[in-house]
């Protein structure tokens, strides 16, 4: 495997493995406050990007290369609001997303397309991932403070685990 390649595929197995724990702590934050569908889906959501770390470090392996066991930083443990776990998802998100762009470019400058083609599936998943943030966000916007709408919201994030469960079945 293409060292360069390997480096920036290893650095965005530390970026998933990051997110997972990002997720992981927003599911604690949400449960501590009385959110439990919200936490749910957040732990399912820690799990899937767990997923992805596997999915990259698996790749990483079977190509020749070495994959590496990341060391990771502490998440963020505290939020202002359910908004504001939202729109920090979104960010980091935006920022995974960056990151995969930048795996596939060195992709294509080393003429690796058999990576290449193995990204775009991460390329896909960050299109639903932001598009799902930005739907959770416009959401709560129209929710604002209402506690009956909250309620219901926090109900809802439980059973919107269908697609996750789902996209991990097909994936594996």
């Amino acid at each position: 495997m293409n060292k360069r390649v390997e480096k920036a595929l290893n650095d965005q197995i530390k970026k998933e493995a990051s997110s997972s724990q990002y997720y992981l702590s927003m599911a604690s934050w949400a449960e501590s406050n009385g959110l439990n569908g919200t936490a749910k889906f957040m732990y399912t959501h820690s799990d899937e990007e767990r997923f992805h770390m596997l999915k990259l470090f698996k790749f990483v392996n079977e190509r020749g290369g070495r994959a590496e066991v990341p060391k990771l930083e502490k998440p963020p443990h505290e939020f202002k609001s359910l908004n504001n776990v939202f729109e920090s998802l979104l960010e980091h998100e935006i920022g995974v997303t960056v990151s995969i762009n930048n795996v596939v470019d060195i992709c294509l400058q080393e003429k690796d397309y058999t990576t290449h083609n193995f990204m775009q599936w991460y390329v896909s998943e960050q299109l639903e991932e932001e598009a799902l943030a930005r739907t959770i966000l416009d959401k709560l916007n129209l929710i604002g403070t209402n506690a009956g709408g909250m309620y219901m919201f926090d109900r809802d994030m439980e059973n919107s685990l269908i697609h996750v469960n789902n996209e991990n079945l097909d994936t594996q």
